[in-house]
Order: C-alpha cells, then sequence, then structure tokens
C-alpha cells in the first residue's frame, strides 16, 4: 500500500479537480460523510458529539460530518476556531450549509467555553489541522488541543490528529491523542512513523472517489508492508526441493559473552527457510555453540588473544563464502581492533550477497568504503545510533524523520538500509522505502536484532532479492513479536520467544 506525503496528497487531490473535473466539494462531501459514519459507529447509536473545526479544508470535512450527523438526529456542535467570515472555498460553502440547517455553530470560543463542551461530549471529532499544518502548533489550536487531550470523551480525527506531522509522524507541539483516524485517499507517511502512529489509534482508510488512474500513475516511491505484499516477495518453494536448492548460509558472528548472538541469528535462519546454516565463531567457543544449536552447522576459527575473530581466519572465511548463497556478518563480533579490521576485509572481499549487523556496522563507522564498494548486493540493519555513527547525522535528525534518513542512507551506502525501530524503515538505493507496521515495544530487548538478521540472512540465501529479502524478513520478524506477545505480553517477551513463533508468522503470510 502506498504512503503520501502531504504535498503529495495535495497533488493528487488538485490533479482530480483539474484534469478529472471532480469538484473540491464532491471530495469534501464523500470524506465528511464517512466522518459521520465512523462517528456514528462510535456513538453505538446515542450521544452527544462536538465537532471542533479548525478554518481550512479539514475544518470543512468536520463541517459536512456536523451536518449528517444532524440529519440522523444525533447531538451535534461546532466549535469553530475562527470566525464564519475568515473561512474560504469549500469550508466557507459547508459552513454556510450549516447555518442554513440551523446547526449550532460557535465562532472564536474561548477556553473555558471550548473546554466545558469537550468536557460534556461523548465524541469528539477532531477537525482542526488535519495535514495541513506548517510549524509548531500555536493558539487557538493549540488550546482546543490540549482541552480536547484531558476530556473523558473519545477522539475521532479528521485525516491525521491535529498536532502530527503527515510527512514524519513527529508531534509539532500539542497534538491530538485520537481513538479513531480517519483518513482519505491514501494513508500518509506519518501514520505510521512513531509517534503520530501511537496518536491514531486505529486508523481507517476512505475512498473519496480519486480516480484510480491518477493514483496508478503517481510516483510514489514510498510503501507501507502488507501480508500480501510479504506473500509474494517470500523466496518459492516446490515439492522436490533439496537443502542445498533452499540456499546456503555463512553467519560470521560471536566472541566470548557473546554466543548468544551468533546461535540465535544462526536458528533464526534455519527457521527462515534457509537448508544449510553454518556459524563462524572463535574456535574456543565452538563446544559451546554446538550444545545452543542443533540444526546449525558450526565453523571454528581463529581467535584473538581476547577470544575474538582473528585476521588468521580471513582466507579460511573467504574461501568458505564462496560455497554460500548469502553471508551474514556482525553479531557479537566484539570490537577488538584485530576482529574490526577482519570485518572490514570481509566486507571488501566477500563476492556473495551480504548483511552486516552490529559490530559489523561499528567497523564501518569511520570509514563506510568498504559498504560503498561493494559489487554484491548489501544490507545493513543500523539502529539509529549506528546509522548515526555510519552517515554522521545526530540521532535526534534521524529520528526527526526516519524514512528521508533511511532513504539518503541506502543511496549515500550504496546498501538496503533497514533502519531498525519502531515503524522500522527499510530503503533501497533507487529510492524505494518499505515502512513496517508490524512489531511492539516488548521487543525492546537484546538478541532481537540477532534474529532479525537471522531472517534476513536466511531469505537472502533462500533466493530472494535484497531488497525483498530486507522488507519480508522485517515484517515477519515483526508478526513473530506480536504473536509472542500474545501468550507472554510486552514485559516477559524475549529473542528466544521470536524463534518458536517464527513459523507461525510465515504460515500467516505464506
Amino acid at each position: 500500500m502506498k504512503l503520501v506525503t502531504t504535498e503529495q496528497m495535495r497533488g493528487l487531490d488538485r490533479a482530480a479537480i483539474e484534469d478529472y473535473g471532480i469538484l473540491g466539494l464532491v471530495l469534501m462531501e464523500n470524506a465528511g460523510r464517512a466522518v459521520a459514519e465512523a462517528a456514528a459507529r462510535m456513538l453505538d447509536g446515542s450521544g452527544r458529539v462536538v465537532v471542533v473545526c479548525g478554518s481550512g479544508n479539514n475544518g470543512g470535512d468536520g463541517f459536512v460530518a456536523a451536518r449528517h450527523l444532524s440529519n440522523r438526529s444525533v447531538e451535534v456542535e461546532v466549535y469553530l476556531l475562527a470566525a464564519v467570515d475568515d473561512l474560504q472555498g469549500d469550508a466557507a460553502t459547508n459552513c454556510h450549509i450549516g447555518q442554513q440547517m440551523d446547526l449550532p455553530i460557535f465562532e472564536n470560543p474561548d477556553p473555558a467555553t471550548l473546554e466545558a463542551a469537550v468536557n460534556s461530549a461523548d465524541l469528539v471529532i477532531d477537525a482542526i489541522l488535519g495535514t495541513g499544518i506548517s510549524g509548531e502548533v500555536r493558539d487557538p489550536a493549540q488550546s482546543a488541543i490540549a482541552a480536547i487531550n484531558q476530556s473523558q470523551a473519545r477522539v475521532l480525527a479528521v485525516d491525521i490528529p491535529s498536532g502530527i506531522s503527515g510527512d514524519t509522524g513527529v508531534e509539532m507541539g500539542e497534538a491530538v491523542w485520537a481513538d479513531r483516524t480517519l483518513t482519505f485517499g491514501l494513508p500518509k507517511i506519518g501514520h505510521y512513523c512513531y509517534p503520530g502512529r501511537d496518536h491514531c489509534g486505529e486508523i481507517e482508510l476512505v475512498d473519496i472517489s480519486l480516480p484510480a488512474a491518477l493514483v496508478e500513475a503517481a510516483d510514489l516511491l514510498t510503501n507501507l508492508t502488507t501480508s500480501q505484499d510479504v506473500a509474494a516477495m517470500l523466496p518459492p518453494r516446490w515439492a522436490d526441493m533439496h537443502k542445498g536448492e533452499a540456499g546456503r548460509l555463512l553467519i560470521v558472528a560471536g566472541s566470548p559473552g557473546m554466543t548468544g548472538a551468533a546461535a540465535m541469528a544462526g536458528l533464526a535462519a534455519v527457521r527462515s527457510g534457509a537448508g544449510l546454516v553454518t556459524v563462524g565463531i572463535p574456535e574456543s567457543l565452538n563446544d559451546i555453540l554446538e550444545v545452543k544449536c542443533t540444526e546449525v552447522m558450526t565453523l571454528p576459527l581463529p581467535e584473538t588473544a581476547q577470544g575474538s575473530l582473528s585476521l588468521e581466519g580471513l582466507d579460511q572465511i573467504l574461501d568458505f563464502a564462496e560455497g554460500c548463497d548469502a553471508v551474514a556478518l556482525g553479531p557479537g563480533l566484539s570490537q577488538v581492533p584485530e576482529t574490526v579490521e577482519l570485518a572490514r576485509k570481509l566486507i571488501e572481499r566477500i563476492s556473495a550477497p551480504l548483511v552486516v549487523d552490529a559490530d559489523g556496522l561499528n567497523a564501518c563507522a569511520e570509514a563506510t568504503e568498504p559498504l560503498q564498494n561493494r559489487k554484491a548486493p548489501t544490507i545493513v540493519t543500523p539502529h539509529p545510533g549506528e546509522l548515526s555513527r555510519l552517515i554522521d547525522r545526530s540521532i535526534a535528525d534521524i529520528q526527526q524523520d526516519r524514512v528521508t534518513a533511511a532513504r539518503q542512507a541506502a543511496q549515500d551506502l550504496q546498501c538496503v538500509v533497514v533502519l531498525k525501530g519502531a515503524g522500522t524503515v527499510t530503503a533501497s538505493p533507487d529510492g524505494d522505502v518499505w515502512v513496517n507496521p508490524t512489531g511492539n515495544a516488548g521487543m525492546a530487548s537484546g538478541g532481537v536484532g540477532d534474529v532479525l538478521t537471522g531472517v534476513i540472512g536466511g531469505l537472502l540465501a533462500g533466493g530472494g532479492d535484497a531488497m525483498k529479502a530486507a522488507v519480508s524478513a522485517v515484517y515477519c520478524h515483526g508478526l513473530a513479536g506480536d504473536l509472542a506477545e500474545d501468550y507472554c505480553g510486552q514485559r516477559a517477551l524475549i529473542a528466544s520467544d521470536l524463534l518458536v513463533q517464527l513459523p507461525a508468522a510465515f504460515e500467516a503470510v505464506d
């Protein structure tokens, strides 16, 4: 499903009006009627509705909704955060219609009056700003939003909760907390990027009669991953497949105290369908890994005095990698200088498709050329701190606009970038971006990223191209977390719970 910026959505609306002759009043009518229908469902039969309108088209949608609710004999009042004479265009037209119907419309209410109104409502419709926000929220919108948030009424947001950026999901000061958000035409990026996703509550997409051909012809590069997308991306399996055809994966990982990272990556790769998975690990840790893993093979490798992987193993790893369909590098490697140098040389010289995570990324923090110069497909899986070190941007800057940060990093590094976190963003060097809707806060736990590395590696080895492997792995990994939450909750969720739930996650989308 495509996600759009606010400017892209305005362009689609404008093209529908100018190129197809669909009146703006028709689009507003369709939107407002859908809001009224959603409000009626939320009321479940009866109740008092307060519609808080701004002076733009979002407010116009609110006037249409109020009119349709009144026609349903719902008790409704409209509070306009402006003067009626300040309204223009379609919003002014629909306000005038409401006046002709004797709808109770209150202009420029003082904060105390508005606070009393929303406190006595069963449902508040937020039609204040929508996606039209530019800059920080100011009064009177700021006071109105605060009053809505302090009330006990349920809240229905029109298009997007007021105060949330439709482009990034960030709070532009005070922002409405909605129980439900009705959005029109196409969902906005800000609906699915945090903290906007939390503010939206349940999101419902409404068709307002934009021509399908118009949307299909638009150059839209940002997507919301769906189970249907993932089903089409997963590597195929056939009846007479043997383990060699299911993919050979080498995982280079582990150091003293970090054998769990290597083990979980290996087990996740097996659970993701890879036919043969081998973990290259410091030789002194081999026996430990043999106990931890049954289906995963091991490759004991030379080690440093600190017990991490040594440069002496470079040729052995490269030789083994030649017989593999993909390689994953990084979980639990450590930052011992010799091991860091090994990681850099492996990134430069491995000719197979490669997944780089954790200490593999840290090895490139001061010099990204090993990543940029690779010829084979490459996937990097940074959290915001790791990406900050790779592209020399602050974590705060990255988190302010995760989609743009991931897209730019993918182009700069010439890799598929998986920017981990709530609403993980996967970007390719050609500009395509996928925002992931699965996963939960219980996954903020050690080892969860190692599982993701294994899932990506397993799917990459199984024949998926780099972008498809990354997008589908992120979705199924998050879905496994959601399934784990169902039986153990968020607080008790641990990384190995995802290993247990991966089969059900794949089954759900396959």
